[in-house]
């Protein structure tokens, strides 16, 4: 029995903005279905680039895409939108409603049947504890609620493919808490989830595929563990060591080399605990 094909496939893409800017080069990648997957890299590295091609905002001169073997030339833009939400960096760019509730109610518009939609409404309020907002402005939320908000008007729509565009930038632990119990929830759904973030910490700890990029490239691809305790190829994607990453390098200089099998917090306490009970 053949495997089953990978829910995204992005073959040789490239786009160059008016400006002459090559964003993306040569793009190769496959994604499967119920994957988390980050993508990281400095400024100008092509991130943003890559993830609006997915949903037809950006046309590749160069390369194909598939999604769920599809071509995504032959969709529309509002057709892809159905498919693939994307939560952009800044919300208020997603934003124009007069009101909390008008911003959810447009977003199903077209999805569900009239008779669906307030259900569905009062449902996505209680979700995003935005009751008691619903009938307030978008544009008089803090600026972690109208990040809640934008998330909330994409994930309305349930589509099958979730990418995030630098989700935890200006969050508060609260909101970061929110949106890592939110993921894990649509992890549990099957849901495709794609996050560009800078969030190092974030992504050691909960993403689990890195696509690392540099100057519209890809520069590794693979486990994150592995592509983030690299400090060459980080140097190379302007980013540092994760925290948990610098101690295993610490202790090995003072003559503790923890195995790289060990990498994750809980796995690294109880060596040291064990280490430690055996030597003293």
């Amino acid at each position: 029995m053949s495997e089953p094909l990978p829910l995204i496939i992005m073959n040789n893409v490239s786009y160059t903005y008016p400006n002459g800017t090559q964003a993306l080069k040569n793009i190769s990648l496959n994604v499967n279905s119920g994957e988390i997957v980050g993508i990281m890299g400095s400024n100008g590295a092509g991130k943003t680039t890559l993830i609006r091609t997915l949903n037809g905002l950006i046309q590749p001169q160069k390369g194909l895409i598939f999604i769920e073997n599809g071509n995504i030339k032959s969709k529309t833009i509002a057709e892809l939108s159905t498919f693939v939400g994307i939560v952009f960096q800044n919300p208020e760019h997603q934003l124009f409603s007069n009101s909390v509730q008008e911003e959810i109610k447009f977003s199903l518009k077209n999805i569900y049947p009239e008779n669906k939609i307030q259900e569905k409404i009062d449902e996505t309020l209680s979700i995003f504890q935005f009751e008691k907002y619903k009938e307030k402005s978008p544009l008089n939320l803090s600026g972690g609620e109208k990040k809640k908000l934008a998330l909330a008007s994409i994930m309305c729509r349930n589509p099958k493919i979730l990418i995030f565009d630098e989700p935890t930038l200006g969050q508060d632990k609260n909101e970061i808490n929110f949106l890592i119990n939110l993921l894990e929830e649509e992890k549990k759904k099957k849901k495709t989830i794609i996050i560009v973030t800078h969030n190092i910490e974030f992504a050691y700890k909960h993403i689990p595929r890195i696509i690392l990029m540099a100057e519209g490239r890809i520069l590794a691809d693979g486990p994150t563990h592995k592509i983030l305790s690299n400090k060459k190829l980080l140097k190379k994607a302007s980013l540092i060591l994760p925290q948990l990453i610098e101690l295993k390098s610490t202790l090995k200089t003072i003559g503790l080399d923890i195995p790289e099998k060990i990498y994750t917090q809980e796995a690294i306490t109880a060596f040291l605990m064990d280490y430690f009970k055996k030597k003293y």
